[in-house]
């Protein structure tokens, strides 16, 4: 397997280039260099199998891996039923539109504690994320890789442990890991060589090596609060802002990882990217 990079989403630089549909994003891409794509269904899974099955495709034409991003409203950790399920038909639907277009992971929103101890959250979050992958195997979707993300906000279910046990639900199961969400829900924590180091040994120590090697990532600078993430920005920011890249570069060249990288900042994802993939083979 070979590292991978791309955006999450369609970049500005992608609109003011004169494309205008997603179907020409995978050619775009190709063109930078770029090998990855994350379709976003953050506000719904609205896609069409008609486009899905093209962008797919395109994605394979061009060289280009595609993940979806599941809905943000997804809760597995809801106190009400009904929302519990409706997370995981929301899965499903994300399953089948990423199968569409020739892709195999779904990244997803585990949910906020509420007014539960995080234990009790991270309970309910399990239940439902069990119950999901066992839909997701009968609706005949066995190959589809569920991909828990580290979040933002402290008060958010998804620390880097919470998103650990979840992938021990099943073998199948990938941790999303979103560096700079990370860095914004410890203020600031993610910023040596060492700290980056500390993640990747837990994501080792508790799934394995296999896993360890080709995880999924999240990567952005991320302006953060007392209370964790506050927004996105780009590289070009005020670089009082982390995490920067560079040290965990080194770890993925020395370890042979071959995770794959989206770029979330804010406008610039695809630039930010090409950034990354940079400095990852100059080493």
């Amino acid at each position: 397997m070979k590292i991978k990079f791309g955006p999450a989403g369609n970049p500005d630089g992608f609109y003011a280039a004169g494309f205008k549909h997603t179907l020409q994003i995978p050619g775009y891409l190709e063109r930078l260099g770029l090998t990855a794509y994350e379709y976003q269904c953050g506000r719904g899974v609205n896609v069409g199998e008609e486009t899905a099955r093209k962008l797919g495709e395109k994605a394979k034409e061009h060289g280009v891996t595609i993940s979806l991003h599941a809905p943000y409203y997804i809760s597995l950790s809801s106190l009400e039923p009904e929302k519990r399920e409706n997370s995981i038909r929301y899965l499903l639907e994300s399953a089948r539109a990423v199968d569409w277009m020739g892709g195999e992971r779904v990244i997803l929103h585990s949910g906020s504690c509420g007014k539960m101890s995080r234990a009790e959250a991270l309970e309910l979050a399990v239940e439902t994320l069990t119950k999901a992958r066992r839909a997701l195997d009968e609706a005949g979707f066995p190959h589809i890789v569920l991909c828990p993300e580290t979040m933002g906000k402290i008060n958010q279910l998804g620390d880097l442990s919470e998103v650990l046990t979840l992938c021990e639900i099943d073998e199948r199961m990938l941790p999303c890991i979103d560096f700079g969400h990370l860095n914004a829900r410890t203020l600031g924590g993610i910023q040596t060589k060492e700290d980056f180091a500390t993640v990747l040994n837990a994501v080792e120590e508790r799934l394995g090596s296999d896993r360890a090697g080709c995880f999924h990532s999240h990567f952005s600078k991320i302006e953060y609060t007392a209370g964790g993430e506050k927004k996105h920005l780009t590289f070009e920011s005020d670089p009082g802002f982390g995490p920067n890249f560079e040290p965990l570069a080194q770890l993925l060249k020395e370890r042979n990882c071959a995770p794959t990288v989206i770029c979330e900042s804010a406008g610039t994802q695809e630039l930010d990217a090409q950034t990354m993939q940079r400095i990852f083979h100059n080493l």
